[in-house]
């Protein structure tokens, strides 16, 4: 038999079903909420710690591309040791004067002054050139010499007479990363046989002004014991981490 319920007391009942049911609905939004807010703040944490590991890898990747003093120097070597250093080219037997030979110009009497050779006039463009003892022991203390005999039977001989050496990196400037300015400081180095082509040694000056022009011009002359000069390179590191002229 169907019960009969008082409608008071149904919308009491409900009444109070909602009203316990209200607080409950409350906390578990308040409960999610809190999780959510949780979970922002924990992604917010791992952004920044994202952000501070990217600046720090940054700036030490940075670090790692500054081009330091040691190797500055080294890439200041290389290229001062690829620039054609001064050398000289003389022959010894029967010269005469051609397109390639100028058996009378000044640098086969500089020579003689400086006791590698003797030479004796044979006509009015040709001379016969002998190599000296004290010569042979020169060259052979040259590291660099090399001599060949050519198709008229002299020989030739091909003699360096100073290299330039680096003095110091006065100053580095990193342009951006992987390129840098180097300022530097360098000095001739020139060995026994250059140092009697000093153009301020007594045997060079003795010359005339017009010969002493000619051997600074065509002879490997020059002010080998002048103060140190002052040069800057732009230098570009390469994949291989190696540090070399910029060529734009």
């Amino acid at each position: 038999m169907p019960t009969v319920v008082d409608p008071q007391i149904k919308e009491q009942t409900n009444s109070n079903f909602a009203a316990i049911q209200e607080p409950e609905l409350f906390a578990a939004e308040i409960q999610m909420e809190k999780k959510s807010s949780e979970l922002g703040l924990l992604v917010m944490v791992i952004a920044l710690l994202a952000i501070v590991g990217s600046t720090i890898f940054y700036f030490f990747k940075t670090a790692r591309q500054v081009l330091t003093q040691p190797v500055a120097t080294s890439a200041v070597n290389e290229i001062l040791k690829a620039q054609s250093g001064s050398r000289i080219n003389f022959s010894i037997g029967t010269i005469v004067s051609n397109v390639n030979e100028k058996a009378m110009d000044p640098h086969y009497k500089l020579l003689d002054k400086a006791g590698i050779i003797t030479r004796r006039p044979r006509s009015w463009n040709s001379i016969v050139t002998t190599i000296t003892p004290a010569g042979e022991k020169v060259l052979s203390e040259i590291v660099g010499v090399e001599s060949n005999k050519s198709s008229d039977g002299n020989l030739t001989y091909f003699v360096p007479l100073a290299e330039r050496k680096i003095v110091q990196v006065d100053k580095i400037t990193m342009l951006k990363p992987h390129l840098a300015r180097v300022d530097y400081t360098w000095t001739w180095v020139p060995n026994p046989l250059g140092r009697e082509f000093d153009a301020a040694g007594d045997l060079v000056r003795s010359f005339n002004t017009w010969d002493r022009a000619t051997l600074i011009k065509s002879y490997g002359v020059d002010f080998y014991r002048a103060p140190p000069s002052k040069a800057s390179v732009v230098l570009v590191e390469s994949k291989d981490g190696a540090w070399k002229p910029y060529l734009e």
